[in-house]
């Protein structure tokens, strides 16, 4: 994954190639959460964490801790951003923190629709499971995570028009999609 075959390179390519190859040979530089970037956005990541300033870059850039902090108060943020955004999607039946999510089953958030048979009729209820880690997190992080989540109820595949959803529910979603991928980063670390 470090080096990309991609014919005839430049000059200057080769050199910025030969350092992003050392890079990757770092055992420390793993960044397991950016791989799907470009190589510059990673190389200043590790820049980052080789001068012992990504926490400092994060806390500087994200200073706040979101008040949020119980199933309900998260089923009621939740809640006005479907009202806002999502109107006609289906109810929200459950919102939670779930101590269960976390990175090692690469989930953040879950959206599920459990179907049950009440009285002859099927019914769906969806809920909403957000990992605990974000009850420590910056409200950016969560409402984030939450509108992903959300996104979901009108498109379930990750396309194009599910992150046209995200970005018109949240501006700047894509950056903070990749500063979450550093928080998780620097989580790790630590």
């Amino acid at each position: 994954m470090c080096s990309r075959s991609t014919g005839a390179r430049r000059p200057s390519e080769f050199a910025t190639l030969a350092i992003f190859r050392d890079f990757c040979r770092c055992p420390m530089t793993a960044l397991k959460y950016l791989q799907a970037y470009p190589a510059a956005l990673q190389q200043q990541v590790h820049q980052l964490i080789e001068q012992d300033r990504l926490g400092e870059y994060l806390s500087q850039r994200y200073p706040d801790k979101h008040a949020v902090q119980s199933d309900k108060a998260l089923y009621s943020y939740a809640l006005e951003l479907k009202q806002e955004y999502l109107r006609n999607a289906p109810a929200i039946d459950k919102v939670l923190f779930d101590n269960r999510l976390d990175l090692t089953h690469r989930a953040l958030g879950l959206h599920t629709a459990i179907s049950r048979v009440q009285g002859g009729k099927l019914k769906a209820k969806k809920e909403i499971r957000i990992a605990s880690l974000f009850k420590e997190a910056a409200p950016q992080f969560l409402k984030m995570i939450v509108v992903h989540e959300l996104a979901h109820f009108k498109e379930s595949d990750h396309n194009k028009a599910f992150y046209k959803l995200c970005e018109h529910m949240l501006p700047g979603y894509h950056q903070l999609e990749f500063d979450l991928r550093v928080y998780l980063t620097w989580r790790d670390m630590q």
